[in-house]
């Protein structure tokens, strides 16, 4: 029995993995991927079913549980923005070469235009690299539909699988027809048949390696058969074909809704249809690419095409080679007339991003400001986080911000190279992520910096959620190496400042590492306790 529900595309995502029988998903919170996770926490059929869902301390600790439970027979989902696959690629990269045992999907949402991201990366590059199919929905109902299928192939075929969703695809909302009942998770654990394909040592990745080369070839004729998301739309006009990647296909259809007169090729599965795209050229005067992100199929056709034939996309200027796409660029590289449009309102008042009114944040970034007015030499180096809006007015406190557990290394290295003071600042959930490792390098040369950990007791910038090191941190600075009377912590409050800032100027003063940790919960997440204790 199937019922209609008006969904997200992380929502259906999230409902399409416990409806096939997932044991748990494994998650670091990133935009446009969270809600996935939120949604299968909040599910009480996914209770009901005992699936984990307990948020990792980064993504490739997400990726490494999810091959887990994988070696056991069962199946995982694995859920990330596109920056969180550059830490899990490692664990990632490898699990083409070990292969699966229960099925594994790895959610990859892009963020085109960078909306929350510091940069605009196509996942599908990893994907290709890795030799693992990728499925790419156009639509909300495709993006539940596939997370079954995603688990057949991965199991058939023994090999994680990739989707790759991105911000509109994630964040949009659809109608979609859903299972009333999920597939009973595997009561029976089982193991690998070649438990030695699990053991990378060299030789046993040497004799498995051209096994994954092998089955990409498979993959890509079950990616252009009846079984798989492609499909060929022949039409009668061959001055042009047109090429339409996931959400791009739902683009072109706002704009030629049916029976349009040139062929169209709709991928949602990789490895790209070789044969279809050739079928295309040979047939086709010209052909427009259009995909979401980088041009990577375009790119990719050129090589693999008999004969030339003009292609058409980001690269050669059709589309725009940055940024989203949308209905309106995709209607100009058709080559039809431009809807009218209505000018950007003059009244509204452009409101940049900013810190929380009585965020702890605040209260760091005001002490620092106060302190380092006396050292003109000084420099911040922020992280990923909240905090990174210290950038912005009125404090204007930062001066670098690069990834994930950067501040602290960053930090480091310049004072190795003679600056003083460095100051490094993170957050609570931002260290444990990646900022870890980075405080050892630290402790271990005792470099002449303070880290400031600025502990709003979760991880605010993406919704609130359970942050790993919440009272740990203290525990966690000293068990690293740093020296336990230059871990000092102080509550971020206007009324606290002449000790905060007295504490800063110590530990500048202090030659060598040491760790300031304000603490106070986020305004946010202390508004909703407060409420959810008034019920």
């Amino acid at each position: 029995m199937k019922v209609k529900q008006l969904l997200l595309g992380d929502e259906a995502v999230a409902l399409g993995a416990i409806n096939a029988g997932i044991t748990g998903v494994y998650a670091y919170p990133g935009t446009p991927s969270t809600e996935i996770t939120e949604y299968i926490q909040g599910s009480e059929t996914a209770r009901e079913a005992g699936i984990h869902s307990t948020w990792c301390t980064n993504e490739k600790t997400a990726m490494e549980t999810a091959l887990g439970v994988s070696y056991v027979g069962q199946r995982a989902l694995v859920c990330m923005k596109h920056v969180g696959l550059n830490v899990a690629a490692d664990a990632f990269v490898n699990s083409a070469i070990t292969g699966v045992n229960g099925g594994v999907i790895v959610v990859v949402a892009d963020d085109p235009s960078m909306h929350s991201s510091q940069n605009e990366q196509d996942s599908r590059f990893y994907g290709k690299f890795a030799f693992i199919p990728i499925l790419e929905p156009s639509d909300q109902q495709e993006a539940y539909d596939m997370m079954e299928y995603g688990f057949r192939l991965s199991e058939e075929n023994n090999i994680p699988v990739m989707m790759r969703l991105t911000t509109r695809m994630a964040h949009s909302r659809a109608v979609v027809e859903v299972a009333t009942k999920p597939i009973p998770r595997r009561e029976k654990l089982t193991f690998p048949k070649d438990p030695s394909s699990w053991i990378l040592l060299p030789a046993n990745a040497r004799r498995k390696y051209p096994q994954v080369i092998s089955g990409y070839e498979e993959l890509e004729r079950i990616s252009a058969s009846k079984e798989g998301w492609n499909r060929y739309l022949d039409a009668p006009d061959k001055s042009l074909g047109v090429i339409a990647c996931g959400i791009a296909y739902n683009y072109l259809r706002e704009n030629v809704v049916m029976n349009y007169k040139h062929p169209i090729l709709k991928i949602s599965q990789y490895p790209a249809p070789s044969d279809l795209i050739r079928k295309m050229a040979s047939e086709c005067d010209s052909i427009l690419v259009i995909e979401e992100g980088q041009p990577l199929l375009e790119e990719m056709i050129k090589g693999i095409l008999p004969t030339p034939v003009k292609v058409l996309g980001r690269l050669s200027g059709a589309l725009p080679r940055m940024g989203e796409l949308n209905p309106n660029s995709v209607r100009a590289a058709l080559g039809l007339p431009a809807h009218e449009t209505n000018l950007p309102s003059s009244v509204v008042v452009p409101r940049p991003p900013a810190l929380c009114q009585g965020c702890g944040h605040r209260d760091v970034y005001t002490a620092l400001n106060e302190v380092l007015t006396d050292y003109p030499g000084h420099k911040v180096f922020s992280d990923i986080g909240c905090y990174t809006l210290g950038a912005l007015p009125p404090f204007r406190t930062i001066s670098s911000c690069i990834d994930m557990g950067s501040s602290i290394t960053v930090a480091r290295g310049a004072a190795d190279a003679g600056l003083w003071p460095s100051i490094a600042v993170i957050g609570d959930s931002t260290f444990t992520h990646s900022g870890i490792t980075s405080l050892l390098d630290a402790a271990n040369v005792n470099a002449n910096i303070v880290v400031v950990i600025s502990d709003n007791l979760t991880t605010g910038m993406t919704g609130g959620q359970d942050s790993a090191g919440t009272g740990k941190l203290e525990a966690i600075c000293a068990a690293v190496g740093v020296d336990p009377a230059h871990i000092r912590t102080v509550i971020p409050l206007p009324k606290n400042m002449p000790e905060i800032t007295r504490i800063i100027r110590e530990e500048i003063e202090y030659k060598g590492l040491s760790v300031i940790i304000p603490r106070r919960e986020c305004i946010q997440t202390a508004k909703r306790h407060a409420k959810k204790r008034k019920q």
